[in-house]
């Protein structure tokens, strides 16, 4: 089975952990829900912050680490590949924080979830900034922007924790993709996740409803495997780079 793409194609991609796992980047899942016997929770969430940034920022820091330690796959790349060849045509959604796309050539992509290589305060309205440093034991990072209004500022992981909301202009540019590709012919494709993680899990009904032609590659059929007219199993990186038959 091929996915046909042409010169008038719109194509909304969405990746999740399974792309990343072929990497060697572990998924919360392939632990069980726990790290170091603690819950997920503790370390991804704002409450688990406030109780002990320490060990949020020992998490993160092994994440960054291990980030920093694998390469994109074979699968990253035939993504990155098929938006050189779609140009504005084209948008990546993903739930990856883990740079890998990037590091594979993307560039039109929206991160949902934030990303591991940056931080942010967890008190002002600072933006984000690139941060590829680690932080370990008593070493956690403060603002000196709160610093220098007299302020005790931490900062943090700019990642969307559980129990955070996504960025509404993250979701606003997702939406305007689909309004424009809706006047085209559109394929929304799905690449490695486990359709139980919204409202990532549901963009494949918004671009249904859109007239998208719907894919989805993935290891396992995953919870929301009927929502979508076409399935192709395998690993990403296995897949992906024979799917796509250019017209």
């Amino acid at each position: 089975m091929r996915l046909r793409l042409d010169a008038s194609t719109h194509l909304l991609v969405l990746t999740g952990a399974g792309v990343s796992a072929e990497s060697g980047i572990p998924t919360f899942r392939a632990g069980g829900g726990l790290w170091e016997n603690h819950p997920i929770e503790r370390v991804a969430s704002p409450q688990g912050f406030r109780e002990d940034p320490e060990l949020v920022w020992r998490f993160y820091s092994d994440r960054r680490r291990q980030a920093r330690d694998v390469q994109p796959n074979p699968g990253h790349l035939a993504v990155a590949a098929i938006e050189e060849r779609l140009g504005d045509r084209f948008l990546l959604v993903t739930q990856n924080i883990d740079g890998l796309h990037r590091r594979a050539g993307s560039h039109r992509m929206v991160e949902i979830h934030g990303s591991l290589f940056e931080t942010r305060c967890a008190h002002c309205d600072r933006p984000s900034f690139a941060d590829d440093k680690v932080y370990y034991g008593a070493d956690v990072p403060a603002c000196d922007a709160c610093e220098r209004k007299g302020r005790k500022g931490l900062l943090r992981p700019n990642i969307v924790w559980f129990g955070e909301m996504l960025d509404p202009d993250h979701m606003r540019r997702i939406e305007v993709f689909m309004e424009s590709s809706a006047r085209a012919r559109f394929v929304f494709l799905a690449i490695g996740t486990s359709g139980v993680v919204y409202p990532a899990a549901g963009l494949v009904l918004h671009a249904r409803a859109a007239g998208a032609e719907t894919w989805l590659v993935n290891a396992d059929p995953p919870e929301n495997r009927s929502a979508f007219q076409h399935f192709v199993q395998g690993p990403s990186g296995k897949v992906l780079p024979e799917l796509v038959e250019w017209a």
